[in-house]
This record gives structure tokens, sequence and C-alpha cells, in this order.
């Protein structure tokens, strides 16, 4: 019955992790996943994540289903992260938000309530974007387009030529942006640039889908919301795939949410009922473990500060780990890539390095980055940065070689 069902390709980044799990040498270096690991590599468990997890060990309740929507406490903190409480506040009924599965469900149930109700839009993505954001929207049944987005020569952002297409867009097309920390780039639109961003929905009469998968991870949390919260107060139609896997290091527990800020309460009350539809349809009901932590972190103003603390010695770990490879690098490979490193934010930097160097450096240096030469800084350390340092200027120089 099934035998005319072909092999999986597999995920390129999970596959490579994979990969990384079964590689016995000793000094193996993982760069290719978008997790963050503390300098002992190890995966965190964050303070105030404990604290609330031991007073919930201590009052044992019943497990009953969640609705739809997801838990109610979980929506409304989600919403004060995302939006800020005073946006919040001022955009009020006008704004809804459903507990998801992770940032990818988010994206997913967004995703077939536009192809519902907009079925002959397409999405445009940046170039380059996630891998799975095009295979979530084709999914969705969408066709996906890219937008000109990073600039392989100077490091940064092809903004005016992204400017130009996106107003050249046909009515209820929809953007997908990546509010911070972009993936896989590491490279983000500044304020101005957002502002920019705003008029052009308007006259073009577009769809804005921001994923924030990263918050907190490139400047802080209220810093790294700025364009979503730029875009909601300016009123252009908005969806935010929002997530806490990162932030709060809970990743297998699948937090996240899909805020959709609309123009009246009563269309926002329309919206709420269809996204319940459509997780009805995809999964029922969202689990409730991870959003009871994060409810009780977020709804105490101690654990509050507290995991916003430890948040930002992540953050200033991420950046003294791009200081301490853009210094370690100097003289040994070429000026404009060694500045991507600290130019760069969030969890990933585009390296420029090519297909043969990656490979390289994953064969004979046990050091795994995507194809791409996106690295996850978050996998270095001071144990192992002089190592993947050393290790670049190798198959850097290599090529220059072979250049030559």
């Amino acid at each position: 019955m099934f035998s005319h069902i072909p092999p999986y390709a597999g995920d390129p980044v999970l596959s490579l992790n994979e990969e990384f799990q079964t590689d016995t040498r000793p000094s193996k270096v993982n760069l290719s996943i978008g997790v963050y690991f503390d300098d002992t590599g190890k995966l965190p468990i964050m303070r105030a994540v404990n604290k609330a997890e031991s007073t919930r060990q201590t009052s044992i309740a019943p497990h009953p289903y969640l609705p739809m929507a997801g838990h109610a406490q979980y929506r409304e903190v989600a919403q004060k992260v995302v939006f800020g409480a005073d946006l919040k506040d001022r955009l009020r009924d006008r704004l809804t938000t459903i507990q998801t599965l992770g940032g990818s469900g988010a994206l997913k149930v967004g995703a077939d309530f536009l192809k519902h109700y907009f079925p002959q839009s397409h999405v445009w993505a940046s170039d380059p974007t996630w891998d799975n954001h095009k295979v979530l929207f084709e999914g969705a049944g969408f066709a996906v387009n890219h937008y000109p987005y990073y600039d392989p020569q100077s490091g940064g952002v092809r903004f005016t030529e992204m400017l130009e297409t996106l107003d050249r867009l046909p009515a209820q097309s929809i953007v997908l942006l990546h509010a911070c920390c972009h993936n896989p780039t590491g490279v983000d639109l500044s304020g101005d640039q957002w502002a920019e961003l705003a008029p052009i929905f308007f006259r073009r009469n577009l769809i804005a889908f921001i994923d924030m998968a990263y918050q907190g991870f490139g400047s802080g949390i209220d810093e790294d919301a700025a364009g979503v919260r730029l875009l909601a107060e300016a009123g252009v139609p908005l969806l935010v795939a929002s997530s806490f896997s990162k932030n709060f290091s809970l990743y297998g527990e699948r937090c996240g949410a899909l805020s959709v800020v609309c123009a009246s309460a009563a269309e926002a009350e329309r919206v709420l009922g269809q996204l319940n539809a459509k997780v009805r349809a995809n999964y029922s009901n969202p689990p409730t473990y991870g959003a009871t932590l994060i409810s009780r972190v977020l709804s105490d103003e101690a654990l509050t500060a507290e995991w916003t603390d430890e948040l930002h010695g992540m953050r200033t770990r991420m950046l003294s780990m791009r200081s301490a490879l853009h210094a370690r690098l100097n003289g040994k490979v070429d000026d404009s890539l060694r500045a991507r490193y600290i130019n760069q934010r969030g969890m990933f930097t585009y390296t420029g390095l090519n297909k043969t160097q990656v490979d390289r450096l994953k064969n004979e240096f046990a050091i795994y980055l995507v194809n791409s030469g996106r690295m996850c800084v978050a996998g270095l350390s001071e144990s192992n940065v002089d190592y993947v340092a050393s290790s670049i200027a190798v198959v850097a120089a290599a090529d220059t070689n072979n250049r030559a």
C-alpha cells in the first residue's frame, strides 16, 4: 500500500544535529542548531523557571484540557511581553492572542487562517529566511516568494531594493518579517527602517506577519519588539508569532503565541473565533505545563526581575563570544568578514564561509555549521572559541590560496 512513498530527505539543520550527536570526536563543537547553551555547553535551567517549577510541584493540581485558545493568564502575559503593558492597554480589545505549540505552531495556525480568508494572496519572505518558513506556508497552500534582504558583499540589508519590491506588491500580499535576531543572517532592520515600512503597508494594503522567536537575545525585551510595536501602533494589519522557547530555555514545552492586531473589538472577536477553529483542526488545544510555569514567572515581579536579569546574562555571554571570535580572527580572515561577528546580533551570524569550507570544518575539525555558513554563536564558549577561531583560519587561508 505504501510502496510508492519516497524517503524523507530530512531537515538540513535537525539532520546535521543528529549527525553531531553520533560524532565521537572529543573536540566536536555544535554551531548549527539554534539552541542556547551556557559556557559549559549545557542547556541552562533558568533560576526563575526553577523556582516556579518547584512551587508547582508542591501544589499538584488536576490536568484538564485547556480551552482551544489556551491558558488565559499565559495569553495575558504573552501580550505584555510582545507589545508592552502600555501599548497592550491602548490596543485593548482590538488585540487578540492565542497560545500555540511554539513559534512554529503560531506560524502554522496563522498560515491556515490567512489561506482561508485570503486564498489568492502570496507570501513574501526575506532572501534568505528560516528554511521552515517556506515549508510551513507552502504546506498551508501559499506560493512563497522572496524580497531582497541580505547583501553578501556588505553583510548588511539591501533596504532600498527591499522597499522597492514591497512597494510593487499586489494588495493583500502577506509580508513575512523577522522582528529581531534575523535567522539565518543576524542582520536586523534599524528603527528608522521599520518606520519606513509602515507607509508602504498602508499604501499597498499589505498584511504584516512578524516572526519573533528570539525576543531578548538581540538588545533586550523591549528593544527587540520595537518593530512589532511600531507597526501595531501605526494600525498596520498585523499578525505576530512569538515564542518563549529560547528566552525561557523551555524548548521541549513548545510555548508560543499568535497575536493579531485588528481594527475593532468586534473584528478581534471574530478573528479569535476563527483562530480557535484552526487550532481545533490542527491539535484541538495546547498543553498546560510550560504555559503555567511562564505565567507564574511573568505574574510575579520578583521572578520577572530575576528572569530578565538572567536573560541579560545570556545575551551578554553571546556578545562576549562574538567579540572573542572577532579578536582571535584578527589578521587571519578578511576584515569585512571578521566584522560580521560583532555587527550582526542574536544567536546567528552569516560567516561568509562557503560550503566547501563548512564541509572542511565538519570533516577535519568536528565543527558543525549549516551549509550556508550560518553559525549559532550560542554554541561558542571560553573552552572552544580558540579552537573554532584557529580552525576557521585554516579553512579561510586554504580558500585564499586556492583563489590565488
